[in-house]
């Protein structure tokens, strides 16, 4: 398992880490199994959020019951949670709501601190300074030692940082090989008349993460767009996994690894989240960290995916 430093942070950590979003129905063996398999995968960085699970931080209750970590175990893993939404009317990034939210996931997870928390979505009605507010809290109280910010455009980041002091070392957004704007618009900048060339992220978000030392963290690395299924072995995309399977083939791995591959043979040294619940699943894409695709494999992939190469 290859590592990638998070954000500007002396923290190395995998480049496949496991979400844990789904396990809220899933019973103490079944998800001590999926953690189990991570854990041998080389994945020791679990990523949460408040609203994982059902109920508001269900899924954070749920991972810590079944694992009952000692302070040594606990010590060995990096935990990662989010906060910002509140399901009953929006999203919320007040002093009140940020400092309450992780008080309660660090009641879910029985820990007495967060390795990471970011911003789960932008909040139309932020106020840089109650941001700073909290995170300055939270840092002085021991509860959270670094933060960061989810689906965030360059700007909003930007507009964070007036007032935020400390580094925002993590990004989390949606990229798969089927939904990849925030590379494939890049691509195609300046092309007129070609969909792909359209600025739909603020505008180079990915090179801004790289330029600033943010980790970008991939969600949703296999489904074909915003929650519409999964490619892998979908009829609708035929030649995409022709070329799949025959480089999996190839390299002696699953498909899933190609699928992870594509996104950790980026030089931006992102992090890909696993979603699945399924510990083979786990596995197999944990094995596509140490593919190493050559530029043309890469190329082929992201055209065979329905990108154009102008």
């Amino acid at each position: 398992m290859k590592t990638v430093p998070l954000g500007a942070t002396d923290l190395a950590v995998p480049n496949v880490t496991l979400g844990v979003m789904r396990i809220g129905d899933k019973t103490d063996e079944e998800i001590r199994t999926l953690v189990r398999t991570a854990r041998d995968a080389g994945i020791d960085f679990f990523d949460h959020a408040a609203v994982y699970g059902g109920a508001l931080h269900g899924a954070e209750e749920r991972f810590a019951d079944a694992l009952r970590l000692t302070p040594s175990e606990r010590a060995e893993v990096t935990l990662q949670t989010k906060a910002g939404i509140d399901p009953a009317f929006g999203y919320d990034s007040s002093y009140e709501h940020l400092v309450a939210s992780v008080d309660a996931s660090l009641r879910a997870l029985r820990t007495d601190y967060l390795d990471v928390l970011l911003i789960h979505r932008p909040d139309a009605l932020v106020e840089p300074a109650e941001v700073a507010r909290a995170f300055d809290d939270l840092e002085a109280a021991g509860k959270v030692r670094a933060f960061g910010v989810s689906n965030h455009t360059p700007l909003q980041i930007e507009l964070l940082k007036t007032a935020v002091r400390q580094p925002l070392v993590v990004n989390q957004l949606q990229l798969s090989l089927t939904h990849a704007p925030i590379i494939a618009q890049g691509v195609a900048a300046n092309m007129a008349g070609l969909d792909q060339s359209a600025v739909i992220d603020g505008g180079g978000v990915l090179d801004y993460c790289r330029i600033h030392r943010i980790t970008v963290q991939a969600w949703s690395p296999f489904q074909a767009g915003f929650f519409t299924g999964p490619f892998l072995g979908s009829p609708e995309y035929p030649e995409l996994n022709a070329v799949i399977d025959r480089l999996a083939k190839q390299y002696g791995v699953p498909a899933i690894a190609i699928a992870t591959a594509w996104i950790t043979r980026h030089p931006a040294q992102m992090q890909v989240v696993l979603g699945t619940t399924t510990p083979e699943r786990v596995a197999g894409a944990a094995q596509g960290s140490d593919v190493p695709l050559t530029r043309a494999e890469w190329y082929e992939l992201f055209k065979a995916a329905g990108h154009q190469v102008p």
